[in-house]
């Protein structure tokens, strides 16, 4: 209790300078202005990023009415541009990020996550219709382990079920709290919106992509009515999306130390503490994905003073994917085998390039037929307009993800031969095998696979009310208070390894397959092609054969993933709605409590659990209770008819993510790298605080300016360290590197600047540019912060044709650690395009196009004389037509 009660003091001393300045804004906005008195709305305003030229004129007449810093992108806008997700839809706002992977993956031909301002996608809230969603990743190292995020997967979320999408950047006490860069709130349409009584819409699309060099089809479709008397409607929607994935690659796994007792140190020392590649690999990734589900929204209005809705999403997305990665094994050859390396060469405290007498390499071969990830929710909410100046409104409801991964089957060959590598910085490393055979496959070397998942969960309800002020400054009050009850596990029910007969047995049926002739064609580099490949559905059936793998759920059940976790809110909170001659904005408080127990399996015990093959174990039940107070001020003046200018200052909250919580270590044994929790995180916190000004220059034109600062009091941050635990495929104690989280301290600070304008009657630009510098409080780079992300667009428009180019470009950020060293991405962009004709009144035939310049996805760790990762998707286009009546 003691310690609950000094935490609350300390924070309540950090919430003074803000108090102070929510005060000086405040005093401020009582001065009158100069311009006119700003209009006011019942619906607080936003500001519309519109793609085209029609939309512009309105898109500036609101952005210049906002009181609080947000930006939306419509279901026009959506329609009209390349995007097939919601990620996609967004990435061209000022100060957006996007990524194709959770953690430090690579990415898979997807935008699947979204960050604000430099930020990790952790540090922002992701809602739907004001409420979360809970998503489920495809990809097994995001379902347990390290890399279980709170940040939601993208990739069940495609763009044709959107109504707008709105980008809340500074806080105001009625935002659901969890987003310390801020907010991104999906709308879906409702039934009464509609202007006609029936609508239908229907998309069909041809999907292409140049690399894995298949077409597949997708199709979308939306019914919506309502009555002659606008009181009741019905809108149903689905969607069917199958695309094919090739991913081209090659990964260097990891960095280790070379051991001053090694053989290859004795013979010479200057090796000694040197950085040398854990495994460089040729890694094919090939995949088919099915995005299949829908929405239902049923609206009615008995009265005008009553409305009533209740509507529902459910997606799934079919994953099953396969991956053969040939890997040569630098770090395995001197530290475990006692290789003593020939010709090497040294930069920068890393070795790279060597020459091997004999191989400690291996052949990687994992399928995965039933990976996926599901995701459903059901909201039901109302709104009351009790008296004339008293509105009541709330909502309930329950949402469900899961990300699973089952019957997989990981298979490992041998390799003969010697191994010679020569790292190259940012291109592909070379890589040989003197005397071996890549075209064909070695011996059993290992074998594994087995099942995990991953639950998130959340039911909870909220009642707000609006009470309208008769006149004066105070233009109305707002308050509600909001609970929710958020459970997320981790579950590893089946790690398998070798049966008795799995070494003994012949090896899966090999028909003779080849990594594609034109492997690594995009990569740079002379990256070779020859090397065989097992069909998938010979590693499922070598893996199921008795006696191959040990199919034993209690035996190989790997706790060491797993945990439990369950977060129960509650938060009240008071908003004030101000207005005066040419200023308008608010100022509110936010209260929160988070109750938090988490349930981690501990090694050992007094009374443990027995019988795996992992040891015993004790789960082990953890429960805090945190508390946060969160002030926020909003405030706009009308300088000026052309001139706009904004101030937002406020406290911020994100909760930590799961895997940082969930307190167990997971280990790699082929690595000797690991990740592990902790149960004793604080959430993290931030002093926020932004100004922008804006500048009507010319009719439907704008340039606008926004400086943001983020005072990280309390942020989450990896370090690394060693420890020793059992080696399951060694058979005794190792020593790993084991990334684990702990709280620090951190700055984020920066620019956003935009500009559109009409240009020679039918064309246009949209152009904007963000600066984000954030670091820690010993100086190490913060997550995710690109220093610059710049967007192009140039956009044609008549009565039957427009056209589209945006370009797309973000700088190097850190995306994580990984087996015991930093993941970056090095700075790359892409272009899109996107061409419309209509055809008439109801048909419009589309073409998009994603990633045209091709770009490779390049990773390093430390230096760039530590290359970590080299990715090609390849192009994909669609084809569509597009109806409506």
């Amino acid at each position: 209790m003691s310690v609950e009660l000094n935490a609350s003091k300390r924070n309540a001393v950090r919430l003074t300078p803000i108090a102070a300045a929510i005060g000086l804004l405040m005093v401020g906005a009582a001065v009158p202005g100069q311009a006119q008195e700003a209009a006011t709305q019942e619906q607080p305003a936003v500001v519309t990023v519109s793609g085209v030229r029609a939309a512009l004129e309105q898109s500036l007449k609101q952005k210049r009415n906002a009181d609080s810093v947000v930006e939306v992108v419509t279901a026009e806008d959506i329609g009209k541009m390349p995007d097939k997700n919601v990620a996609d839809a967004i990435q061209r706002l000022p100060g957006v990020n996007i990524q194709s992977s959770a953690g430090g993956e690579g990415g898979f031909g997807e935008n699947d996550r979204v960050s604000l301002r430099g930020t990790s996608p952790s540090l922002q809230q992701t809602l739907f219709n004001g409420h979360a969603i809970s998503t489920g990743d495809w990809f097994v190292l995001n379902q347990v382990g390290g890399s279980v995020g709170r940040s939601s997967s993208f990739s069940l979320l495609p763009s044709e079920l959107v109504g707008s999408i709105v980008v809340h950047k500074s806080q105001t006490a009625d935002l659901v709290e969890g987003g310390v860069s801020g907010a991104i709130d999906v709308i879906t349409r409702r039934p009464l919106d509609f202007k006609k009584a029936l609508t239908v819409e229907a998309s069909v699309q041809a999907a292409y992509n140049d690399l894995s060099g298949k077409t597949e089809p997708q199709f979308s479709g939306l019914v919506n009515w309502k009555n002659d008397e606008k009181t009741a409607g019905v809108l149903l929607q689905a969607f069917s999306e199958k695309t094919r994935v090739r991913r081209d690659g090659q990964e260097i796994l990891g960095y280790s130390t070379i051991s001053p007792t090694s053989a290859a140190a004795k013979a010479n020392p200057a090796l000694a503490g040197l950085r040398v590649p854990t495994f460089i690999g040729a890694s094919l990734f090939e995949q088919t994905k099915k995005r299949e589900g829908g929405a239902f929204d049923a609206e009615i209005r008995p009265s005008k003073e009553l409305t009533l809705d209740l509507n529902g999403f459910y997606s799934k997305l079919s994953a099953p994917h396969q991956n053969t990665n040939w890997l040569a094994a630098p770090a395995n050859s001197i530290n475990r085998d006692g290789l003593i390396p020939t010709g090497t060469t040294v930069a920068n405290g890393t070795l790279t390039a060597a020459n091997f007498s004999s191989n400690s390499g291996e052949v990687d071969n994992i399928y995965r037929p039933d990976a996926g990830g599901e995701s459903w929710y059901v909201d039901a909410n109302f709104k009351y307009r009790a008296t004339r100046d008293l509105t009541l409104s709330g909502k309930g409801g329950s949402t469900h993800g899961v990300g699973f991964d089952r019957n997989d089957v990981y298979y490992q060959n041998n390799v003969d031969g010697g191994m010679h590598y020569a790292l190259n910085g940012l291109s592909p490393a070379s890589v040989s095998y003197p005397g071996g055979h890549t075209d064909k496959p070695g011996s059993t070397a290992w074998a594994g696979g087995g099942e995990s998942q991953s639950v998130d969960k959340e039911q909870y309800g909220q009642l707000d009310a609006d009470l309208r002020m008769a006149d004066g400054v105070l233009e109305s009050l707002k308050f509600g208070a909001r609970l929710t009850d958020h459970k997320r596990s981790a579950e590893h029910p089946l790690e398998t390894r070798p049966g008795p007969l799995g070494f003994s047995n012949p090896g899966p049926a090999w028909n003779g397959q080849m990594y594609p002739s034109d492997f690594g064609s995009n990569l740079g580099g002379n990256l070779s092609s020859n090397y065989f490949k097992y069909d998938g559905a010979a590693l499922g059936a070598w893996g199921a054969v008795p006696g191959n793998r040990l199919l034993d759920y209690t035996l190989r059940h790997n706790w060491t993933d797993e945990f439990r976790l369950q977060e129960k809110t509650s938060a009240i909170y008071g908003m004030a709605n101000l207005q005066g001659d040419a200023w308008s904005g608010n100022v509110g408080l936010r209260a929160v409590r988070t109750r938090q127990t988490t349930v981690v399996n501990l090694s050992g015990g007094a009374n443990p659990i027995t019988g795996s093959a992992f040891g015993p174990y004790t789960p082990t039940t953890y429960e805090r209770t945190y508390h946060d107070v969160l002030p926020s001020a909003n405030v706009k003046f009308d300088v000026s008819q052309d001139l706009v200018v904004r101030a937002a200052i406020a406290r911020a909250m994100s909760r930590p993510d799961y895997s940082a919580l969930g307190g167990s270590v997971s280990l790699n044994d082929d690595a000797l790298s690991g990740s592990g929790g902790n149960v004793n995180l604080d959430p993290v916190r931030s002093n926020n605080a932004e100004v922008s000004a804006e500048w009507y220059f010319a009719p439907k034109s704008a340039v606008s300016l926004g400086l943001f600062y983020m005072d990280l009091t309390s942020i989450v941050a990896q370090g690394t360290s060693s420890g020793t635990f059992f080696n399951n495929k060694q058979n005794k104690p190792t020593v790993y590197q084991i990334t684990s989280p702990y709280n620090t301290s951190g700055k984020n600070k920066g620019l956003e600047l935009s500009y559109q304008q009409p240009l020679l009657g039918s064309f246009g630009t949209l152009l904007n540019y963000t600066y984000a510098d954030g670091e820690l409080a010993d100086g190490s780079e913060l997550i995710n912060s690109s220093k610059s992300t710049y967007n192009v667009t140039g956009f044609y428009e008549d009565a039957k044709f427009s056209a589209r180019l945006a370009y797309n470009y973000r700088s190097a950020y850190k995306a994580g650690v990984d087996r015991g060293a930093s993941q970056h991405v090095a700075g790359s962009g892409n272009l899109a395009a996107s061409l419309n004709y209509k055809v008439n009144e109801q048909l419009t035939l589309t073409f998009d196009a994603l990633n045209l310049t091709n770009t490779t996805i390049k990773m390093y760790a430390e230096t760039k004389d530590q290359p970590r990762a080299f990715y090609s998707n390849g192009r994909t286009f669609y084809l569509g037509l597009r109806g409506k009546m």
